[in-house]
């Protein structure tokens, strides 16, 4: 017998969010893995509040809303309020029962700002990568460092000439018409003047030049997880820079090893992680001028195949964090705030990344 497709609203429901969300539901792990860390950051949080005054939103909702956004590749934060309104999921994993009031998009905005102008997400990444050691996911002896481009938000119209401003008139002041045909554009003659810390950089030859930042990660071997990272402004050494700074949070004394692509073939840097006890398992680029900087010591060593096949691993970390992690193009403008939002990008990547290793665990027992 065919039903009747009758519509009836209820009124009341007997279930809760937490009734609702299955068992097994992927989510469930990486929500108690972000609780654990962000119970180690509520001394943090205390400092970023005043004692007095009407009470804000919860950091610890805040931060959940924000790690829905990137796992689900929420766009905006209009958009996110609107599926927190009515997706129970949601409202489960972010802490709200099903008749609390959703914020407005702009309070969020406001209360978020709060967070992005503290050190919330360098801890938040510290509190992760904890996590990952206690549970013996990661290496403390090789490493794999890279960095990759970072689109900023911020038009090719908006780079324009340090001094004197552009002289060009346009009908529509707004968008205005631009020809660079001819004109000799760099970082140090013009500067954008929407996000004046991007800069113009490319991959490599041939290839077209965007307003980006670059974007850095310290990778153990052991599982491709994130021990480090860091964002900056995108200049000839910063990836040699970045990889020299990283190196220094190792935690201990003992020697490890750093594997890295072509890039890193320079002797400065080769010369420099061996005075800090780093065995540079870098890729050797026989077309660099003068050779390679990586000899017979370094490539006789079974290690060292191991480490060049391993390293590969951290291009899928960049796949991840720029297509779900909507990093593919910022919408954040400044270093610092483009530094933050890489930082909480890189520890959304751990705990799913964990979430799935542990999975895989039960599975094989």
């Amino acid at each position: 017998m065919r039903g009747d497709d009758e519509r009836q609203d209820a009124k009341f429901s007997y279930l809760s969010p937490e009734q609702r969300v299955p068992a097994d539901h992927p989510l469930r792990p990486v929500r108690q893995m972000m609780d654990e860390a962000l119970q180690q950051l509520s001394g943090q949080f205390d400092r970023l509040y005043a004692d007095t005054g009407r009470p804000s939103i919860a950091p610890e909702k805040l931060l959940r809303a924000l790690l829905l956004q990137v796992l689900y590749n929420v766009r905006s934060e209009r958009m996110l309020m609107e599926q927190l309104d009515y997706n129970l999921l949601f409202r489960w994993f972010v802490g709200l029962n099903m008749d609390d009031t959703v914020w407005d998009a702009s309070t969020f905005s406001k209360n978020r700002d709060r967070l992005l102008d503290g050190d919330v997400a360098q801890r938040l990444l510290v509190a992760v990568i904890r996590q990952l050691q206690e549970q013996g996911l990661a290496s403390d002896e090789h490493f794999t460092v890279d960095g990759t481009l970072i689109e900023a938000w911020a038009s090719q119209k908006s780079f324009q000439k340090r001094e004197g401003g552009d002289s060009r008139q346009d009908d529509d002041p707004g968008n205005p018409t631009v020809n660079f045909r001819g004109e000799k554009r760099s970082n140090a003659t013009h500067v954008s003047k929407t996000d004046p810390d991007a800069r113009l950089a490319k991959k490599g030859k041939g290839k077209e030049a965007k307003l980006s930042y670059a974007g850095h990660v310290l990778m153990e071997n052991r599982n491709g997880l994130i021990v480090n990272a860091v964002l900056t402004r995108c200049y000839g050494q910063a990836e040699p820079d970045a990889a020299l700074w990283m190196v220094e949070q190792i935690e201990g004394t003992q020697r490890v090893t750093l594997a890295a692509d072509k890039g890193y073939d320079q002797k400065s840097l080769v010369k420099e992680l061996r005075r800090m006890q780093v065995t540079p398992h870098v890729a050797q680029n026989e077309k660099r001028a003068g050779g390679s900087a990586i000899d017979g010591r370094t490539t006789r060593h079974a290690g060292y195949s191991i480490s060049q096949r391993v390293r590969k691993r951290v291009e899928e970390i960049f796949g991840w964090m720029k297509t779900v992690g909507l990093l593919d193009k910022l919408r954040h403008r400044g270093v610092e705030l483009a530094n933050w939002m890489f930082l909480f990008t890189a520890a959304a990547y751990n705990l799913v990344r964990m979430r799935n290793l542990s999975a895989a665990a039960a599975a094989a027992a």
